[in-house]
């Protein structure tokens, strides 16, 4: 959420990022509520001291009973105004947690993803002297999912790998793990129960009812306990409250967690295979900060996963999202996307996103700056660290060969082996 303070004195600012991120205008309704509720505070804390200073009269006054009466009325004045004060104060907070964040000014404007903008490619997609064949093709002529039989056991869009591949699926999980602890991350296995007000503190979602996630988030019904879709909610949260010291920034973690999502605006679209399914595995990079070091940290997970994907030897390209896009609570975000050969087009692996100082709001997670003992909120980011299984479309199908087989990406063999392709007929 957003400083009242930075809506009162720049208004247009927010209006417009409303406007370019395709969320409602509520900044004059904000600027209203604001100003009675100050009100309503000057008049109570006004009236409370005039019945305190008649309280302290009354014991020696020699008209008792019209200091009580006079009392009377003011706490009955106090008490309808402190009312009217709770009601204003509580529209007045969900309309703050209803009003974005504040885009980047290089972020690219427009509705929605027709406006994104490529960045950059890196590596050139491979010439095939076959047929390509499709993620299911190989997954079904290698026997590496079983579809029918989970979904009979378990339902529809959920999946489960089979030999080679579930190892595979594996050591690549296992090797950015590796990666990002080399890298100075702390590594957290993270738990995938977590509480509705976590989630809701991760910005993800407008206003203060927590309903409003119901439609996305697995809720565990007879609990106050839901299923988290990406470990970036808990990581968001272990330090609410908390008050860190500058030397401490950055905290970088990246945590594994199994992820849980409903999908329910998703009917219909990449439903086949592996992309879209409700349990998923992902490991994230996610940081902690000073404001100032924002845009580095940003750059930092970004190169990250870049590396990754040269790592598997994926080709790629760098989107630099547009507003209508990134999303409620993103200063800027670039999308990492890899190159399908089934589907002749980049796919999204990943998303590096700035969130500003607007989780730590949310959260109440701050630092003391070191040469002025100043308290102010730290600035949170997030990136992919690898998605899987969606991971493995790209890595399947760009390094298929003409027999099924797929050929393991070298960074990936020690970890396999020393096996240099898995299916097919080797």
């Amino acid at each position: 959420m957003l400083d009242i303070k930075f809506i009162r004195e720049n208004p247009d600012i927010v209006k417009n990022a409303c406007l370019v991120k395709n969320f409602p205008d509520v900044v004059d309704d904000i600027l209203n509520l604001d100003k009675r509720v100050r009100e309503l505070k000057t008049i109570t804390q006004t009236k409370t001291a005039e019945k305190n200073k008649i309280s302290k009269e009354i014991p020696t006054s020699s008209d008792k009973a019209t200091l009580i009466a006079k009392s009377k009325a003011i706490s009955e004045e106090i008490a309808s105004e402190m009312v009217e004060l709770a009601d204003k104060e509580n529209v007045l907070n969900d309309l703050l947690h209803r009003v974005p964040q504040i885009p980047s000014s290089d972020a690219p404007i427009g509705p929605d993803e027709s406006s994104n903008v490529e960045i950059r490619r890196i590596g050139t997609p491979r010439t095939f002297d076959f047929t390509p064949r499709p993620q299911w093709d190989l997954l079904d002529m290698n026997n590496w999912w079983i579809p029918e039989r989970l979904a009979n056991a378990c339902g529809a869009r959920l999946y489960a790998l089979c030999g080679e591949l579930a190892e595979l699926e594996l050591a690549v999980q296992t090797y950015v793990m590796q990666k990002l602890i080399a890298k100075g991350f702390k590594f957290i296995n993270c738990p995938s129960i977590t509480k509705p007000q976590t989630i809701f503190n991760a910005g993800h979602f407008m206003g203060s009812d927590l309903s409003v996630m119901n439609d996305d988030v697995f809720m565990l019904t007879g609990t106050e306990r839901c299923l988290a879709g990406t470990s970036e909610i808990i990581l968001n949260s272990l330090h609410a409250d908390e008050i860190l010291n500058e030397n401490e920034l950055p905290i970088k973690y990246s945590a594994f967690s199994e992820c849980f999502r409903k999908e329910a605006g998703a009917a219909g679209r990449d439903t086949r295979g592996l992309v879209r399914v409700h349990q998923f595995k992902k490991i994230e990079q996610f940081v902690f900060c000073k404001p100032e070091d924002s845009d580095k940290m940003h750059e930092f997970l970004l190169n990250n996963l870049c590396e990754i994907m040269e790592d598997l030897e994926l080709p790629y390209r760098i989107i630099a999202n547009s507003t209508g896009d990134m999303g409620f609570n993103k200063v800027k975000m670039n999308d990492v996307e890899a190159w399908v050969p089934s589907e002749n087009a980049y796919r999204e692996l990943g998303s590096c996103s700035s969130i500003g100082q607007f989780q730590a709001r949310r959260t109440n997670t701050r630092y003391r700056k070191n040469a002025s003992g100043e308290v102010d909120f730290v600035a949170t980011l997030n990136n992919t660290g690898i998605a899987l299984p969606r991971a493995l479309v790209p890595l399947m199908e760009n390094h298929q060969n003409a027999d099924g087989s797929v050929n393991i990406p070298k960074k990936l063999q020690p970890l396999m082996g020393g096996r240099t392709k898995i299916g097919g007929q080797h």
